[in-house]
């Protein structure tokens, strides 16, 4: 083999290797192994996940300190704690609250989290204290979402006083081409759910300090 091919079949190894390394991490940011192969509330609703993400982070608060920053997410409602700026370049107006709003709290099965001010997933799973598994799709226009999805937030009590917050998008494709809309929005579902994860730890924390 021509010295110049194996420079390119080199080059194409390597990067098909960042890729997949980078894949990996992206999907399970935080998140040990046992986190990412075990069964969450929520895993059900979809038999067969053709992506399946995982995010997590340790929160020096009991759950019942977390949960009231998880049951009022939404937009209108306690935004998303990450990226504002970034949400709302696309017109989703987003403001996230840095407190607990008590009338944010009520919140039940079949009820709407807005994404944005005319898109929302619905809320299929609640246990207060425990998970909210929410469900739905991105319409593009006119055209049904190419995929079914949940986006699930779970707390784990920790013994230490401690609570582990996973985050869990799975997403089942109905269309083709749907990976060619998912695959890049994972890239960006990444930075926003990192800050996202924070953003929930540290509320829970400070107002623990407080």
């Amino acid at each position: 083999m021509k010295p110049r091919y194996v420079g390119v079949t080199a080059i194409a190894g390597a990067a098909a290797a960042y890729i997949l390394l980078a894949r990996s991490r992206l999907l399970r940011s935080g998140a040990t192994d046992q986190e990412f192969d075990q069964s969450l509330p929520g895993d059900d609703l979809i038999g067969h996940a053709d992506l399946t993400a995982t995010r997590a982070i340790t929160i020096r608060a009991s759950a019942e300190q977390v949960w009231p920053w998880i049951a009022q997410l939404g937009q209108g409602r306690g935004g998303f704690y990450s990226y504002d700026f970034l949400e709302n370049l696309i017109g989703a107006d987003i403001h996230s609250a840095n407190r607990i709003v008590p009338e944010l709290q009520n919140i039940g099965v079949g009820d709407k989290v807005l994404l944005g001010p005319e898109f929302g997933y619905e809320v299929a799973i609640l246990e207060p204290g425990r998970c909210l598994v929410l469900r739905g799709g991105f319409p593009l226009e006119n055209i049904a979402p190419p995929y079914d999805s949940t986006w699930a937030f779970v707390l784990r009590a920790e013994p230490d006083e401690t609570t582990r917050l996973l985050v869990r998008e799975r997403y089942a494709y109905k269309r083709p081409w749907a990976p060619l809309i998912v695959e890049p929005t994972e890239a960006l579902s990444f930075v926003m759910s990192q800050k996202m994860l924070r953003g929930i730890r540290d509320r829970a924390e400070r107002d623990v300090q407080d």
